[in-house]
């Protein structure tokens, strides 16, 4: 008697974790793994800091190897073998062995296609010149770390500023290489809000990592043997003896697409909660395929490695089970090191949140990770994005030298469960000072945002205090002389919280004034004093000093 089979094509994350699942819930059914890949199961988000030696060995990004699931598992994996076709109405799938160039066949009672996602090369003159890489394979990283360890690069270009982007240039800074990262936009990490991303900016900066913004790559030059001496640019050219393109990836579909398989507005195959395509007995987990946004309820791509696992789970129980199992959604929670800093999202940004229509309220609001007298605490900077109407906690981010993990894990956890700045503010949190303040940073956003939504003061963004100043508000800075002395915002005048009634008991009450200190509490001591005054337009700098993402004077 045949056991049925399933056929995973894919062997990374999702494929692996789905062959795997299927096994344990049904350990009768055949399972086996094509993938062209000669490694499987592998760390790629591991693979920035194998550059630097972080990570020391190549063996130590490969989780798993073929023989393990084999005497482990009973999972057979076939590496190099590439698909060429899916033929659902026969239930077979073609494959081609690229160490012999056999075709081949193998039947499927169930089939789940992983087929990841595949780096964006854009078409730019010479890109083809050696030692110009895209680092997305355990082999990708190999060959960069061989180059390196030779000792033959001094400078490197980094493509893109985004969270590969930024950790491959953090690792090549680490090995002492000049490292310049080109991005097209304005700012690095496209996904955060600008507020937050220039905080990481400035930390590049300061690290000696240089940054050329808003530039375009338009070609690279060759030194004469085949391989990169320079990157060509909208302003100017760069030397480089190492490229990193890191422009993004797209999701790998074109097999799938051929096949019939229906793919959805992002561009990734279309499922259900439970991995299922529009056709019976295909499932698509990982990078390859959509998630709903847990927020919007919209259909969304996030090439996420957690994510992958999570539904690879589901769709291996669910093939060899009665589809049960379901994976919501996401939030597109991440998080990225970068030098001393680190920065960490969940749920919709200010930016998404506008766009898909909402109603919405910001918070920026700076915290400690520890209690302030704790040896280590350091400084973070938080973001919360709610529903004005409803209270509920849309988004979040987080920014900053400190433990924010934690602070991005209880965000994600408060928007999973749809809770609202009422029910952040009222968590029982773990305190004791080496792991937190008594309130704790979210705890503490929370509250600032409660007084916010309740009219208790008005905010104004970093971004908007400039025109305001043009406008003819006046930029107060509550702290003490001596603290306005070492560092301040342009334009903003000084007068200590202990003298405003004095300092501006003569001023029309009708004026707008925009009231500064640190981090926004003597700012909000501050706002309630001119509101007994009988002042009507005044506002605080959201953040503060502290979450002010410009040049202080």
């Amino acid at each position: 008697m045949s056991h049925p089979a399933l056929l995973v094509i894919g062997g990374v994350a999702a494929g692996t974790k789905a062959a795997v699942k299927a096994k344990r819930e049904n350990p009768h059914w055949q399972v086996t793994i094509l993938t062209r890949d000669q490694h499987i199961s592998y760390a790629g988000c591991g693979l920035p800091y194998y550059l630097s030696g972080v990570i020391d060995e190549e063996r130590e990004l490969l989780v798993r190897s073929p023989e393990d699931f084999k005497s482990n598992y009973d999972i057979d994996i076939l590496i190099r073998h590439e698909v060429a076709d899916i033929l659902p109405d026969q239930k077979r799938v073609l494959a081609e062995d690229l160490a012999t160039g056999e075709r081949k066949e193998y039947p499927y009672d169930k089939l789940i296609i992983a087929t990841g996602a595949y780096p964006v090369l854009p078409p730019i003159p010479n890109i083809q010149l050696a030692n110009i890489y895209t680092l997305r394979k355990v082999t990708d990283g190999s060959f960069i770390r061989q180059l390196i360890d030779r000792g033959n690069v001094k400078q490197a270009v980094v493509i893109g500023g985004g969270l590969i982007g930024l950790e491959v240039a953090e690792n090549l800074a680490h090995r002492g290489i000049k490292t310049v990262i080109v991005e097209l936009a304005d700012h690095v990490l496209a996904p955060f809000d600008p507020e937050m991303a220039l905080k990481i900016q400035s930390h590049l900066i300061e690290q000696g990592v240089e940054l050329r913004l808003g530039s375009k790559v338009t070609g690279f030059l060759d030194q004469g043997q085949g391989k990169v001496a320079a990157v060509e640019t909208s302003a100017g050219n760069i030397p480089a003896d190492l490229v990193v393109v890191s422009t993004g990836i797209r999701p790998n579909v074109e097999l799938a697409a051929r096949a019939g398989v229906a793919l959805g507005s992002t561009g990734a195959i279309q499922v259900n909660a439970h991995m299922q395509t529009n056709l019976p007995d295909i499932y698509a987990v990982g990078d390859c395929a959509e998630v709903t946004h847990l927020v919007s309820n919209q259909a969304a791509w996030m090439p996420m490695g957690s994510i992958a696992n999570k539904a690879g789970r589901v769709a291996g129980a669910n093939a060899v089970g009665e589809n049960r199992a379901s994976l919501p959604g996401a939030l597109g929670t991440a998080i990225v090191k970068v030098f001393k800093m680190a920065a960490g999202k969940t749920g919709l940004t200010e930016k998404e949140a506008r766009s898909q229509g909402y109603n919405i309220e910001t918070v920026l609001v700076p915290s400690l990770d520890k209690a302030h007298y704790y040896p280590g605490s350091r400084q973070l900077l938080v973001k919360l994005v709610a529903e004005k109407s409803s209270h509920r906690l849309l988004g979040g981010q987080v920014v900053g030298e400190g433990a924010i993990d934690k602070t991005v894990d209880i965000l994600a956890t408060a928007i999973s469960l749809k809770a609202r700045v009422e029910d952040l503010s009222a968590m029982d949190l773990a305190y004791a000072p080496p792991f937190s303040s008594a309130m704790g940073p979210t705890i503490l956003t929370a509250n600032v945002m409660l007084n916010k939504l309740t009219g208790k003061f008005r905010g104004v963004s970093p971004f908007a205090l400039a025109d305001r100043l043009a406008a003819g508000a006046s930029i107060i800075d509550v702290r003490s002389p001596e603290e306005y002395i070492l560092y301040s915002i342009p334009g903003s005048t000084s007068i200590p919280g202990e003298r405003l009634t004095e300092r501006l008991k003569d001023r029309p009450r009708s004026e707008e004034i925009i009231l500064i200190c640190k981090v926004g509490l003597r700012a909000y001591v501050a706002s309630l004093k001119l509101k007994n005054m009988g002042f009507t337009n005044v506002s605080i700098l959201d953040g503060g000093i502290v979450g002010y993402p410009f040049e202080l004077q």
